[in-house]
């Protein structure tokens, strides 16, 4: 009679290479060892990318909300793929003018979603000209001209 799985003093290796062989059918781990996310995602992996401001434009939120939610279209200056930011705080969208160099981070949605009522948008700005945008709009620092 045969057995599903090797047995005995010796069969430590052979039993890690059969794990590692079945962890492949296993769809979390096959993404992460193939590092598909990394690929995909516009910031590489980098908790936080540096990018020049395109356009500001305005998001309409998801049902039931109804706004108009701010947001910029930015150019990665590592690799130029553009993606859109959501701008935080009230007013906050006047201190931000195009050909701005604002740094983004991720929103703090689902893993690689995004967050709340906003549709398509993953990131959101946290830096203007190397000013903290919070410290902008409470009216500690102002925003240096380029």
């Amino acid at each position: 009679m045969g057995r599903k799985s090797p047995r005995g003093l010796f069969a430590a290796r052979k039993l890690a290479q059969k794990r590692k062989k079945f962890r492949w059918s296993q769809r979390e781990y096959k993404r992460r060892a193939l590092r598909l996310d990394e690929k995909v995602d516009p910031l590489e992996g980098a908790p936080m990318a540096r990018g020049i401001v395109l356009e500001k434009v305005g998001v309409e939120s998801r049902q039931p909300n109804s706004a108009v939610r701010k947001c910029v279209r930015v150019q990665l200056i590592k690799n130029g793929k553009q993606v859109t930011a959501f701008v935080p705080g009230d007013g906050a969208l006047n201190y931000i003018n195009e050909h701005d160099e604002v740094i983004i981070t991720r929103i703090g949605g689902p893993q690689g979603k995004s967050l709340g009522d906003i549709p398509g948008v993953k990131f959101q700005v946290i830096k203007v000209n190397g000013v903290s945008l919070k410290a902008i709009l409470l009216g500690k620092k102002a925003k240096p001209t380029r």
